[in-house]
């Protein structure tokens, strides 16, 4: 699962059976081909890369590097380590610079 689309609490929300209605194939057709994709696109759950701008707060993923050989979110980090992360596009902006 990358995102969140099958939990009721969220909205949009559709369960798996319904969406494999929907395309007209089975179950297990619908959960293979799904697979596929995933491992294709090298998909896995809360992909930063699949986040929508609005979640990406939200997302620890899309803040997780390492320093030192230590994973640490990096918005608790120095500036300097945010800044160089940011540089290398660990990470979607500057944490500073958004909430202002």
């Amino acid at each position: 699962m990358v995102n969140f689309l099958f939990d009721p609490s969220q909205t949009p929300h559709m369960s798996a059976s319904e969406i494999y209605k929907q395309f007209g194939v089975s179950q297990s057709t619908g959960s293979a081909k799904s697979k596929q994709v995933r491992d294709a696109m090298d998909m896995y759950q809360m992909d930063p890369k699949w986040s929508v701008p609005s979640r990406i707060d939200e997302n620890p993923l899309a803040w997780m590097v390492s320093i030192n050989g230590f994973i640490v979110d990096v918005r608790n980090a120095p500036r300097q380590f945010q800044e160089e992360a940011f540089r290398k596009g660990l990470i979607p902006y500057l944490p500073e610079d958004k909430q202002k």
